[in-house]
């Protein structure tokens, strides 16, 4: 198949770091305040963009590289692009200038920040994520949680953005079959939550996650690095769970923790 490439103010690739467009995808896939104004977002690399295609979401535009149609990887993605997705041709050099990664992948997609609406999912569980900053441990949070079956992520202010380009590559297309609310008030929406609030922690009161019966909704609760569920939230759990580790060993990264935790809640509802 010949791709069609979209011509750009008269030329077929651009080489220009002023041009509109090249300002328009660096400001995205770098400034969380430019993706809030815009409600748009850089997906980085054909899995990404072959997701959200899977998953019905519109890509606007897709950017390659020279380096990129290079490869067996993107031109196939290229061939499975619907007919009116626009494409464009950058420079190595530009490429690099917008990419939100140090190593490049060779294609980007633009695409609207989903509008989700408020609800709690039918699985009935949840993901608490408060003030959780660092966008691998955020992204690896929805990853797990999707394969473990949930379906909806409240976030609290604080935390990294949901959909940057390194949370989005992380969670490596899980943002796409999960409802992720962002700058929630965390403790006044499980007010209304039915079933039971846990969060990880180490105080005398916890209990072994391994002796709770989890087969019914649960809100998961998962802190900060380093600090934790914030005090006030964390007084809204109706117990703190501790994971039984070897001698020696005090915490797990959070990312591990809700792994875990979720594929135990996972493993007893699939057992018999």
């Amino acid at each position: 198949m010949a791709w069609v490439f979209e011509r750009v103010q008269g030329v077929d690739l651009l080489s220009s770091r002023d041009n509109p467009r090249i300002k328009h995808l660096h400001a995205l896939a770098n400034s969380a305040r430019d993706r809030r104004k815009y409600g748009e977002t850089v997906l980085d690399g054909a899995h990404l963009i072959e997701a959200a295609l899977q998953a019905g979401i519109r890509v606007k535009a897709v950017f390659v590289s020279g380096s990129g149609l290079a490869g067996a990887e993107i031109p196939v993605l290229l061939d499975d692009l619907p007919s009116a997705t626009p494409v464009v041709q950058l420079t190595d050099s530009v490429f690099a200038h917008v990419s939100p990664v140090d190593s490049p992948s060779g294609i980007l997609g633009l695409v609207d920040i989903p509008v989700q609406a408020a609800g709690q999912g039918a699985g009935g569980s949840l993901i608490v994520l408060d003030a959780v900053q660092d966008p691998g441990n955020l992204g690896t949070i929805l990853r797990t949680g999707a394969a473990a079956g949930i379906q909806t992520v409240w976030m609290t202010p604080g935390c990294a953005q949901a959909w940057s380009p390194r949370v989005l590559r992380a969670g490596m297309g899980a943002h796409f079959r999960l409802t992720v609310h962002e700058q929630v008030d965390a403790r006044s929406a499980l007010a209304d939550f039915p079933g039971r609030v846990l969060a990880t922690g180490l105080t005398d009161a916890a209990v072994s996650l391994y002796s709770l019966d989890l087969s019914g909704p649960t809100a998961w609760l998962f802190g900060a690095e380093g600090q934790g569920v914030s005090p006030a939230l964390l007084a809204r759990a109706d117990q703190i769970v501790t994971i039984p580790m070897a001698d020696g060993l005090e915490s797990l990264n959070v990312g591990a923790a809700a792994a875990v935790c979720l594929f135990e809640q996972r493993r007893q509802l699939l057992r018999p």
